[in-house]
C-alpha cells in the first residue's frame, strides 16, 4: 500500500532549521551535493527502526509549506486515478536524474501532497 516515503521542509535559514530539528528530534542531516543548499534527514522511529527520510532546503515562494511523498509504483497511473477522484495536478510528472519521478498534487480539500516512484536499477 503506497505510504509517506519522504518529506521536504522549506527553510528560510537552513543553517537554524537544520538545528533546531536535530535537537529536538535528533535528526541528522546530510549534504548530498555541495553547489546545492540541501539537506537529506535520516530519521528513525520510536523503536530505533529507519523512518521515512526527509529534506530541508531553501524556501522557494512565501506560501511554500512542509510536502509529504507518497511512494507509488507509476507516477502516470497515480496522476491518472487522482484526476479522476476530483483531485487535481499541480506539477506533472518530473525525473529527478539518479533518483526517480515527483510530481505534485492536490486532493479534493485542497491539500497538496507529492507522489514519488523510485527510478529503476540496472546493473
Amino acid at each position: 500500500m503506497p505510504t509517506i516515503v519522504h518529506f521536504d521542509i522549506p527553510a528560510d535559514d537552513s543553517e537554524r532549521a537544520k538545528n533546531f530539528y536535530s535537537r529536538l528530534f535528533g535528526w541528522k542531516f546530510e549534504k548530498p551535493l555541495e553547489t546545492m543548499d540541501y539537506y537529506l534527514i535520516e530519521t528513525e522511529g520510536l523503536k530505533g527502526e529507519s523512518g521515512p527520510g526527509g529534506g530541508l532546503g531553501k524556501r522557494q515562494g512565501a506560501d511554500q509549506r512542509i510536502m509529504n511523498y507518497i511512494g507509488v509504483p507509476s507516477v502516470d497511473d497515480y496522476l491518472e486515478k487522482v484526476e479522476k477522484l476530483g483531485g487535481r495536478v499541480l506539477m506533472p510528472k518530473t525525473s529527478v536524474s539518479g533518483w526517480g519521478y515527483l510530481a505534485i498534487c492536490m486532493d479534493t480539500e485542497s491539500n497538496t501532497f507529492g507522489l514519488w516512484q523510485d527510478e529503476e536499477k540496472t546493473e
